[in-house]
């Protein structure tokens, strides 16, 4: 059986690296059938009650005025979920399209924070004084206007977000759709264009990332190895892209540990050209088979075996040093880890 590529000298990868790329790929494993509910995860139960205050307090839909929505926000904030998802939009969306048309700064920081505090207590009512509650109508006013406008007519080679079997019409197909039900092709239809759980993996995906990092913080702990743990978007002198980990500190970096999960291969890809720029940065032209830090990767997801060319580069770029969640136990003792060994 081949070894794995961080067994085995550098020189031999070198001059064939195919089966250790095999190597990694068949240890690499995936989750993308079992998510984390995250804080924030809004049961169906919960979902249904906004849309049921929506519902009845607009009339079945008839009267979507501002006047009459705005007080169900407030309210029961549930309902602020539903209505975007009516409108099918992102929080970012959603403001920019609030900021346009009222003329009032919906800040993406501010649809972050209001859709994450929606999402923590969906059926704690907001207060309404203040700039907020003042931006909230703004995205109210917004919301109630498209969905009563409907879907206007574009080229014949574009669509409109809001062509859809719900709001293509205007109120009346959320009225017809509200007495009647979905036709469950058209269900799969929408489901097919958005992507089921898309929303809910975007909002999860540092939790997905966070685990493989805490798994690797546990082997490091247990060892007694000093490290540091960068932030995300943090400025390290000598980086122009903060490392995920760095031993034993940013002061004097000999081991470099980038980490990440994906099951898409364009994110896993660039995720390889950020390993191969730090295997750049850590080449010694003074000792050429001596870097001045080694780089690491620990990785997990199908994204990254797709390509086979990108997992030889990501072996070239490390020496060899690409784990995933089945070896991570051999991290320390077959690479520069085990010389910061206390343990």
């Amino acid at each position: 059986m081949t070894k794995f590529p961080f067994e085995v000298p550098f020189p031999i990868i070198q001059e064939n690296p195919d089966p250790f790329v095999s190597v990694v790929f068949s240890c690499l494993e995936s989750e993308f059938l079992v998510l984390p509910r995250g804080a924030g995860f809004v049961d169906y139960p919960v979902f249904e009650q906004g849309y049921e205050a929506l519902k009845q307090g607009t009339g079945g839909f008839i009267n979507f005025s501002v006047d009459c929505v705005l007080p169900i926000a407030f309210s029961v904030p549930i309902s602020i979920v539903v209505l975007r998802t009516l409108l099918g939009f992102s929080p970012p969306e959603w403001a920019y399209v609030a900021s346009r048309r009222t003329s009032t700064e919906i800040s993406q920081g501010f649809i972050r924070s209001l859709d994450r505090k929606v999402r923590m207590n969906p059926l704690s009512p907001i207060k309404r004084n203040g700039i907020s509650g003042f931006r909230l109508k703004a995205l109210i006013e917004t919301a109630c206007n498209l969905l009563i406008e409907g879907a206007p007519a574009v080229e014949s080679d574009k669509i409109h977000r809001l062509d859809k079997a719900d709001t293509a019409t205007g109120l009346k197909g959320m009225q017809a759709l509200a007495k009647i039900g979905v036709p469950y092709a058209m269900l799969l239809y929408e489901r097919f264009l958005g992507r089921p759980f898309a929303g809910h993996r975007d909002s999860v995906s540092e939790l997905v990332g966070d685990f493989l990092e805490s798994a690797i913080e546990d082997v490091l702990t247990k060892a007694g190895i000093s490290y540091r743990k960068t932030k995300r978007a943090e400025q390290i002198p000598g980086f122009d892209q903060a490392p995920d980990f760095i031993i034993p500190s940013e002061f004097n970096p000999q081991v470099i540990i980038e980490a990440k999960i994906t099951e898409d291969d364009g994110t896993a890809r660039d995720k390889v050209t950020r390993i191969q720029h730090l295997g750049e940065l850590s080449k010694n032209d003074q000792s050429p088979n001596n870097p001045k830090f080694e780089v690491i990767a620990c990785i997990g997801g199908r994204g990254f075996g797709v390509r086979r060319e990108d997992m030889k580069k990501m072996l070239l770029a490390t020496r060899g040093k690409v784990f995933t969640f089945k070896t991570l136990d051999q991290l320390i003792e077959c690479s520069r880890l085990k010389e910061f060994r206390a343990r």
